[in-house]
């Protein structure tokens, strides 16, 4: 292909994500960090063909090409300040997973959940550990080859260095109380609520023991306060429409 011609290709976005995460604050720093996670891949219209998924049924696990939708831009940097470094250390784009990129392209690796070859939206794909924000495009879907893709003796340089310890999450007392804002947070969804706050999803330049922080999550903002390695959910209010 010449140059000219993949200068002038066009991307198609083929499907978008359907996530609990309305905004990029909160959003898990990788993809499969949170087993309890759930999305949903739904399709654009041009691309809603069952047959298109034909033979997906025997894999795990999907590679996911997708676009910072939120961090478009027209200039770029050689180098990037990676928020687990602080944001005061600078690294070499290509060396990092920072979303201010040449090309604003992003990877993400996705458990199968389930395949809807019928109903409402069919076909869609649901899935686990996504790390995308609501209605993020999506621009290919490749399925993960494990005799290919797994590399076991792959070093993880800078990012093997700063992974954090887990956080102990638990909630204030009486927080789920019938009546209370929270009594109506999903039950199925507390699970996955744990393990995004057990990741702290605080900024690494940001880490006061006296602020009370917010997410918002599954429909709600999650309200919090760290302290040493202990959590603290101090208030789940329902997100006004």
């Amino acid at each position: 292909m010449l140059v000219k011609e993949i200068n002038e290709l066009n991307i198609k976005v083929v499907a978008r994500i359907r996530s609990d995460f309305p905004d990029k604050f909160g959003i898990p720093r990788q993809s499969g960090l949170l087993k309890n996670l759930r999305s949903t891949i739904v399709f654009e219209p041009e691309f809603r063909v069952a047959d298109a998924l034909r033979g997906l049924e025997g894999f795990s696990h999907l590679w996911l090409l997708w676009i910072f939708s939120e961090n478009v831009r027209d200039t770029w940097k050689p180098t990037v300040r990676p928020p687990r470094l602080g944001g005061n250390t600078r690294l070499g784009v290509f060396a990092t997973r920072s979303s201010f990129r040449p090309n604003p392209i992003a990877m993400s690796c996705v458990k199968i959940e389930k395949i809807n070859l019928t109903g409402e939206g069919a076909p869609s794909i649901e899935v686990s550990g996504a790390d995308l924000m609501d209605g993020t495009p999506i621009v290919d879907i490749k399925p993960y080859l494990p005799y290919a893709d797994s590399i076991p003796e792959a070093t993880g340089g800078f990012a093997e260095a700063v992974r954090f310890k887990k956080l102990e999450v638990d909630f204030a007392d009486g927080i789920f109380a019938p009546g209370s804002a929270a009594a109506a947070f999903p039950a199925e969804k507390k699970a996955a609520l744990v393990e995004l706050l057990s990741e702290d999803p605080r900024p690494a330049y940001q880490r006061s023991a006296d602020r009370i922080y917010g997410i918002r999550f599954a429909g709600f903002e999650i309200k919090f306060q760290v302290q040493g390695d202990h959590l603290t959910v101090v208030a789940i209010l329902p997100l006004q429409p």
